[in-house]
C-alpha cells in the first residue's frame, strides 16, 4: 500500500529514543523528511544520523525541552524554516513519574503536566499557523490509555493522558474545518528504555519482586505481553498519512486488548 507520504515533512518529538525514534524512523522510510527533537542533544544527534542512515532521508535534530514555550516554538519554526513547511506533527515527548498519591510530590505533577500535557499543547499551537497557511495538516497525539482505563498507581500519567485526550478532542473539532486533523494513538505498556524504571517502581511501591512486577501488565493483556516499539509507530505512520486524513477527533487504543490495569492484575494473581 502507498501511503502517500513521499516527500512529505514531519515533526516528531521526543524523537532520540523509544516510541518516538521508531516513529521518525518508520514516517523517514516510507519518503518523509523528518526533524525531531528531545533534550538530550548528544543522542538526539546520534539518532538523527541512524534514521538518516538507515532510510536515506534528510533528519533534522532540533535540541528542545518542551517544557519551555520558548523552544517548542523554536522547534516547530525551525522545521519550518529548514524545510519549508510542515505536513505532520507527531506530539510524543514526555512522561509521567508512576506512583501512589501519597508517593508524589508536588514536582511530581507539575512534570507530569508540564511535559506531558503542556508540550503537547504548545507545539500543537505553534505548528496550526503554518499548517493554516498551507491549507492542510496532520495532527497524531501519542496519549495512553491510563486516561481511560484507570489505575490508582498510575494516577499522575493518567490526569495528563485524560486531559491530552480531551485537548485532541476539542481542537479536532475547532481545525477540521481548516482541513487540519487531529487524532490520538493510546499504548498500552510498551517495552522502551523506560519501561525498566517502570517496573522498578512497580517493584518497590508494591512491595513485590522485580520479576513479579515485570509479568503485571502482561497479565492483565490477553495477548500475553506488551507492546514492542516498532507496532506502535506502524499505526501512527499509516494514521500519519493522507490515506486517513479523515479519521479526525478519534482516538484508537494499541495495548493488546487490555481490559484491566496493573492493579486489578495484582489483586488476581
Amino acid at each position: 500500500m502507498d501511503l502517500q507520504l513521499d516527500g512529505k515533512i514531519a515533526a516528531v518529538t521526543g524523537g532520540s529514543i523509544g516510541i518516538g525514534r521508531a516513529i521518525a524512523e518508520s514516517l523517514a522510510s516510507e519518503g518523509c523528511k523528518v526533524a525531531i527533537c528531545a533534550r538530550d542533544k548528544e543522542r538526539l544527534d546520534n539518532a538523527a544520523a541512524a534514521i538518516r542512515q538507515r532510510t536515506g532521508q534528510e533528519t533534522l535534530a532540533i535540541a528542545a525541552d518542551l517544557t519551555r514555550p520558548e523552544d517548542a516554538q523554536a522547534f516547530i519554526d525551525g522545521t519550518v524554516a529548514h524545510f519549508g513547511r510542515l505536513d505532520i506533527l507527531v506530539n510524543n515527548a514526555g512522561a509521567a513519574p508512576g506512583g501512589v498519591l501519597e508517593g508524589l510530590s508536588e514536582e511530581d505533577w507539575e512534570a507530569s503536566l508540564q511535559l506531558k500535557f503542556m508540550g503537547y499543547v504548545r507545539c500543537t499551537r505553534y505548528a496550526v499557523p503554518h499548517m493554516r497557511r498551507q491549507g492542510v495538516g496532520r495532527i497524531v497525539n501519542l496519549i495512553g490509555n491510563d486516561g481511560i482505563k484507570h489505575s490508582y498507581w498510575e494516577v499522575a500519567p493518567g490526569a495528563a493522558n485524560a486531559a491530552g485526550q480531551n485537548f485532541t478532542i476539542s481542537i479536532a473539532a475547532q481545525y477540521g474545518r481548516e482541513n487540519i486533523t487531529v487524532c490520538a494513538v493510546n499504548p498500552g505498556p510498551v517495552r522502551t528504555e523506560r519501561w525498566d524504571g517502570l517496573v522498578r517502581a512497580m517493584s518497590r511501591d508494591m512491595e513485590i519482586s522485580y520479576d513479579e512486577a515485570d509479568q503485571l501488565a502482561p497479565r492483565a493483556i490477553p495477548l500475553g505481553r506488551i507492546a514492542e516499539c516498532d507496532e506502535v509507530a506502524n499505526l501512527v505512520t499509516y494514521l500519519a498519512s493522507p490515506l486517513a486524513h479523515f479519521v479526525n477527533g478519534t482516538m484508537i487504543e494499541i495495548d493488546g486488548g487490555q481490559q484491566k490495569p496493573l492493579m486489578d492484575a495484582l489483586r488476581d494473581r
